[in-house]
């Protein structure tokens, strides 16, 4: 790239990130004084904001490399992380958002104190801080910062070592995004996050469509035509017991996995806890899914046409989307593309600091203080305890994430991993408090105790032995977790059942169209793996007429449940003109 084209991306990069700053500045202020408004946006989300905000919380530099680099490599089977997710965004939206606005909870911890005791509680902010301010905040800087370097040669245009281009992208990119998580609160977050989801977007559809007229010298048609008849394994979802994804692990670990990051994980419910609404909660969470959806098409047909375009002869998977990029992708989005790839490492950074806080503030410093001062902090205190957190936590990422660089192996594998010490326990403990009575707070000390040893002990002293997929690992440790559970609740039930305690602060109307919308986006998990198999895409010969029967078939099915659906609403004017 000449010298003018690297000035023209870097100012046109500014511009937009300038942009989404002011944005975000004019829609937050004097919304962050108070508790609620701080960490949960004042509890005024609506719809578009918690969807735009799930979206590139959970999609970072890291999956646009890392899925496309699955895709190059192997095949598309990686999408079962992915596509599968949305199905646990319609448990979400249906039975977990209920119970959580309906009880006005900010954090998973304070449910967990609610339903057992507060030693569970401290117990389940100790794995969450642990594993965020260890692993996941200073790994996410890491890929973010490495995506930025392999995409745009800081060292070659900084002048710079590797390691020192690292450590200054790492220092820019942390405090960027420690900006909108300290000084503007969760609205800062949800606001930034949708405007770059609009851009991730944006660029999710532009790239596959300008490697596709590369493909095809110049002809949309071409590419497309190549990519799906030679080399069709590529396009093939359907992994075997050696894809990076094995098709088994969907129907295992994997739900579970799903199931604590979206109904379960502070990092990612903090937003619908922000809800104005449960209608509007659901609308957003379910809208989210259908984004999850779109995820194949983005982040892994550019890795399938790089395959086409290079062969397998790239030096290492992960250059394949960095390679595209700069080879298909005109200058003059060169700078839009900077600024949706920082936005979507920000985002991921700013949403995990803020929740991280969140958590110090409200489920330790606020009890830690009641228990030893006999009073309650104020909203200013709680606040200001999370701000001065916040600078805490991201100061300390600065100094961890470019360590990753000296032992990346070793630390990525326990990167890789590490949720797997907590993301089962936190599922069944907060499955079993939401639907039994008796069960007591012993037997969610139990399980967290056991699953921290137990899973120890499979990945870092059996690992040889044990061969088994970790995802069905997942699987084997919830359904034993659950049974010491409800075997604790029957040796020693709690004395007193339980009662949810409803504390209604929002609107709890159901959106009535969240069980047919919900039926539609399983039916598009159904339909994306159909296309996506032997009888889709994936076969040499094309799509054939099985594919076409159970497409119809489903196309079909919610015509039907969606002219049910409408019926009561179309009635309504009849009625009131009666």
């Amino acid at each position: 790239m000449s010298d003018a084209g690297l000035l023209f991306t870097g100012a046109s990069c500014v511009f937009f990130m300038a942009l989404v700053g002011l944005i975000s500045w004019l829609k937050t202020r004097g919304t962050t004084d108070t508790k609620e408004g701080y960490f949960l946006a004042g509890r005024g989300l609506g719809a578009t904001f918690i969807a735009g905000s799930l979206l590139l919380t959970n999609l970072s530099a890291e999956q646009l490399i890392g899925l496309n680099g699955s895709a190059y490599g192997y095949n598309l089977s990686s999408m079962g992380w992915e596509v599968t997710a949305a199905i646990a965004t319609i448990a979400m939206a249906l039975v977990f958002l209920p119970k959580y606005l309906a009880g006005a909870f900010t954090t998973l911890p304070q449910f967990l104190n609610d339903r057992f005791d507060p030693v569970v509680r401290r117990m389940s902010v100790i794995l969450f801080m642990l594993g965020y301010g260890l692993v996941t905040i200073p790994s996410v800087l890491y890929s973010g910062s490495v995506a930025v370097l392999l995409l745009f040669d800081v060292p070659g245009l900084t002048g710079l070592d590797y390691f020192q281009s690292l450590v200054a992208t790492v220092v820019v990119i942390g405090i960027t995004g420690s900006i909108y998580a300290i000084f503007g609160g969760l609205r800062a977050v949800a606001v930034s996050d949708t405007i770059n989801g609009i851009g991730l977007l944006i660029i999710g559809i532009l790239v596959p469509v300008f490697g596709l007229i590369a493909l095809g010298n110049g002809d949309f048609g071409a590419g497309l035509t190549q990519i799906g008849t030679e080399h069709t394994e590529k396009l093939n979802a359907i992994g075997n017991a050696d894809a990076p994804t094995p098709f088994g692990t969907l129907f295992t670990g994997m739900i579970f996995a799903n199931l604590f990051y979206w109904c379960t994980n502070q990092y990612v419910i903090q937003r619908t806890l922000g809800a104005k609404s449960l209608a509007e909660g659901q609308k957003g969470v379910l809208f989210s899914g259908f984004f999850k959806i779109l995820v194949p098409f983005m982040m892994m047909v550019p890795g399938v046409i790089a395959f086409h375009l290079y062969g397998p002869e790239l030096g290492t998977i992960d250059e394949a989307y960095p390679r595209l990029i700069r080879d298909v992708l005109p200058v003059y989005l060169s700078g839009f593309f900077l600024a949706v790839l920082l936005g979507a490492v920000f985002s991921s950074f700013n949403s995990l600091l803020n929740s991280a806080a969140t958590l110090f503030s409200l489920d330790v410093y606020a009890p830690a203080k009641e228990n030893a001062a006999g009073g309650k902090a104020d909203d200013a205190e709680l606040v200001r305890v999370a701000k001065i957190a916040s600078l805490v936590i991201a100061a300390f990422s600065f100094v961890v994430a470019p360590m990753l660089y000296f032992a990346e192996q070793g630390l990525w594998q326990i990167i890789r991993v590490f949720t797997g010490f907590y993301n089962i326990p936190t599922v069944v403990i907060v499955i079993v408090g939401l639907f039994t009575a008796r069960v007591p707070a012993l037997g969610a000390k139990i399980v967290i105790i056991f699953h921290v040893v137990t899973y120890g002990l499979l990945r870092f002293v059996f690992d040889e032995a044990i061969t088994l997929h970790f995802l069905h690992q997942y699987a084997i440790l919830f359904v034993v977790e659950v049974a010491i559970m409800l075997v604790c609740g029957w040796v020693r039930p709690r004395e007193k059942a339980w009662q949810f305690t409803r504390n209604e602060k929002v609107d709890l109307t159901p959106w009535k169209f969240a069980k047919p919308l919900a039926v539609t986006l399983f039916s598009c998990v159904v339909a994306t793996y159909l296309l996506f198999s032997p009888i889709g895409v994936a076969s040499q010969a094309g799509p054939g007429l099985v594919f076409a029967a159970l497409i119809g078939a489903i196309v079909i099915a919610n015509l039907t449940l969606w002219i049910l659906a409408m019926r009561p609403v179309l009635a309504e004017p009849a009625l009131r003109n009666q």
